[in-house]
């Protein structure tokens, strides 16, 4: 049958097959999640198609909104990022610069990491403690200036390490997590797919929030200067960020064409704002996701089983 005609069941059959495979036998199968805001409500769609499909991997590291929505992925809970980012988008509570003014935070510490996910929006804790893919996140360590990859194995007891990846330097206070001083992994390492590479995940699927040919332009770093002052070395990550983010992408087309990755990528720039309050635009964006990762999943997993 060819690869595009498999239904629903052939994947979940696939995946049965590469599950009960020694890992003598083959290289673990990893999946690295670029953030980006909520550019990364893409990621969200595409993971539902996974979902849908029972696709799984041996391990998922995400770096700020990545790993927001991979903690969901992990859970096996489906539409749930969709589902509560429409209906929060315009509560400020969940993301707001009322937030930033009276807690500290873009992103309310409380409402978003506690509230929502305990709550409003239940997270599936013990689905997470029951998966068998291990979990990654991504963040930025001030005092040294390098990226962090930090094992997640308690979703509820280590949410501070979720909330140090997602935490967006100028906009959110110091995470203080696993004894570090933490903020958004995108600060030091945005798509951490050699790191993954050096954790044992030799192949991976990486998903972009970003399209190709994509290159970041340099940040004025005045305002880390002035803000992180006692963090040197962080300064100059963020001074390098852009150049670190661009040879990163080099190293993704090289290793994309070498067959040792699989890339999903958006097909344009997706134009939806850091901060996107209006509904439908997140939907569409993460429409786009749905369909970019219904139209390469087949390719993905002729891939992964190559």
């Amino acid at each position: 049958m060819p690869m595009r005609e498999r239904n629903k069941e052939e994947y979940i059959s696939y995946m049965e097959r590469q599950k009960g495979r020694t890992m003598e036998g083959r290289k673990k199968i990893g999946l690295v999640l670029e953030g980006g805001g909520m550019r990364g409500i893409y990621t969200a769609g595409i993971l539902d198609v996974f979902m849908d499909h029972g696709i799984r991997f041996d391990g998922v590291i995400g770096v700020s909104a990545g790993a927001v929505h991979g903690c969901s992925f992990i859970a096996g809970q489906r539409g749930r990022n969709i589902r509560y980012y429409k209906k929060y988008c315009n509560d400020r509570r969940f993301m707001s610069f009322w937030n930033l003014i009276t807690t500290g935070d873009i992103a309310a510490e409380k409402f978003c990491y506690h509230e929502l996910p305990e709550r409003l929006e239940p997270y599936d804790y013990e689905a997470f403690e029951r998966s068998d893919t291990e979990f990654y996140v991504g963040c930025s360590n001030l005092e040294t200036g390098k990226a962090e990859y930090i094992k997640l194995t308690d979703m509820k007891g280590q949410i501070d390490c979720l909330r140090a990846s997602a935490s967006l330097p100028y906009v959110s206070r110091i995470v203080r997590a696993e004894g570090m001083k933490l903020l958004d992994g995108g600060c030091t390492d945005s798509i951490p797919v050699k790191a993954f590479m050096r954790l044992g995940f030799q192949r991976d699927v990486v998903i972009l929030t970003r399209e190709k040919g994509y290159r970041k332009e340099p940040e004025h770093t005045w305002m880390a200067r002035l803000m992180y002052r006692r963090y040197p070395k962080f300064v100059r990550a963020v001074a390098r960020r852009h150049l670190v983010y661009n040879k990163t992408l080099e190293d993704i087309e090289a290793l994309e064409k070498a067959g040792r990755i699989f890339v999903i990528r958006p097909r344009e720039p997706l134009n939806i704002g850091r901060m996107e309050h209006d509904p439908e635009e997140l939907q569409r964006v993460y429409d786009i996701g749905m369909e970019d990762g219904k139209r390469q999943l087949a390719d993905m997993v002729s891939w992964m089983e190559g």
